[in-house]
């Protein structure tokens, strides 16, 4: 859990980071993350000793880190793409509604079962999210793209067998030549904006893969020791953090009937903690786990 609560803070700051980035583009800063995020990973690893485990992974195990680095590289992209255009509550919507999907997914695809009142929150938080479609005049798509592309990432976490180090450092390294890819023709034509603009702009393009990798460590450790209901419910702390940032700092207009929507996800997100709360409070003077080998 303490875990998950740090990285999920961590998160909650980047709306203030990515703005210091411009004028570079979302797929140049997506760029520097990956590359610097797996040079760090890279040296925590010979550090660690831990290129080992990735030299032993399953050719079934590398296409699943494959497809996780893909998804977090969408999800880096789509973030940075709402952040630096000043939609910053359309961020924040999908980080609320990612619980519900992650939810979903380990109800669907993990066997994990839900109880009434849960399911009673997840179905009020579809309503919300097709009540912001509906006043839209079309779906929330960065909302929905950032909800699903970590939702699906979250699952695959759990289904990799390597180490949280491990696992990223297979997720950044397999992105590493599009970006350096990218980098190099933004750079051969003239468009990139890493030595431009000064060694601060150089170094705040850098320190990306440092912030990027922290919570993300802190993210998969939490990913291997708890649910992935609770994973998703303990991620309400990022979008909250990020809505009064868009209130109080950006101060991005949200109209009344967008607050509905939130409302109702708040409302889905407060019956899913009391019933999460109570049902730890029931179990709580259970008797000591059966010894298995009695039998």
């Amino acid at each position: 859990m303490v875990y998950g609560i740090l990285a999920y803070l961590l998160w909650g700051l980047f709306p203030a980071f990515f703005p210091l980035l411009e004028p570079a583009n979302a797929v140049e800063i997506l760029s520097h993350r990956i590359i610097w995020a797996a040079v760090l990973m890279a040296l925590v690893l010979s550090a660690t000793k831990g290129w080992a485990e990735l030299r032993r992974a399953s050719r079934a195990t590398w296409l699943r880190m494959g497809a996780a680095g893909l998804l977090i590289a969408a999800n880096w992209l789509i973030y940075i793409v709402a952040v630096n255009s000043g939609h910053v509550a359309d961020a924040a919507l999908g980080y609320f509604i990612n619980p519900l999907v992650s939810v979903l997914l380990g109800v669907f695809i993990l066997g994990e079962r839900l109880r009434r009142f849960q399911l009673i929150a997840v179905l009020l938080a579809g309503v919300a999210v097709l009540w912001l479609t509906v006043i839209g005049g079309h779906p929330p798509v960065l909302a929905l793209g950032l909800a699903l592309s970590f939702g699906v990432y979250g699952l695959l976490k759990k289904q990799i067998s390597v180490s949280g180090a491990a696992g990223l450092a297979a997720e950044t390294l397999v992105l590493t030549p599009l970006a350096l890819g990218y980098l190099g023709w933004l750079e051969g034509t003239g468009r990139g904006t890493a030595f431009d603009h000064g060694p601060g702009h150089l170094g705040l393009l850098m320190l990306s893969g440092v912030i990027t990798v922290i919570p993300l460590l802190l993210f998969a450790r939490a990913t291997k020791a708890i649910t992935l209901s609770a994973v998703g419910m303990l991620q309400y702390l990022t979008p909250t953090m990020q809505m009064l940032w868009a209130l109080f700092v950006v101060q991005e207009h949200i109209s009344p009937q967008r607050w509905v929507g939130f409302l109702l996800i708040w409302v889905a997100v407060a019956i899913f903690i009391t019933d999460a709360t109570r049902h730890r409070a029931r179990r709580s003077p259970a008797t000591p786990p059966r010894d298995p080998s009695a039998g």
